[in-house]
């Protein structure tokens, strides 16, 4: 029973994050993505929280996945930021 809640959380999260970003026009994608930095941080969270309650092998390697996902999320989103900055600089002579 727990699974299956897990499951319909995780799907209605999924529709949801995809109907907000699909209305965001292209121009403030970037700009919205990289001042969200600081809330990267929740998904790894409740990744770690959901691989340490995990009982099974295969339910700890689904975590361990979203661990790193998380993970490749965050680190991706510091990249667009610096590349966001860098564009704004001026160019020293």
């Amino acid at each position: 029973m727990k699974e299956l809640l897990l499951v319909v959380l995780f799907i209605a999260t999924a529709l949801i994050g995809y109907k907000i970003i699909k209305n965001v026009p292209g121009l403030l994608h970037t700009p919205l993505m990289s001042g969200m930095n600081a809330l990267s941080g929740i998904p790894i969270l409740g990744a770690l929280v959901a691989t340490s309650a995990a009982i099974s092998s295969g339910n700890r390697i689904l975590g361990i996945l979203a661990v790193f996902m998380a993970s490749i999320n965050i680190v991706g989103g510091f990249g667009i930021t610096h590349k966001m900055l860098k564009m704004f600089r001026k160019e020293e002579k």
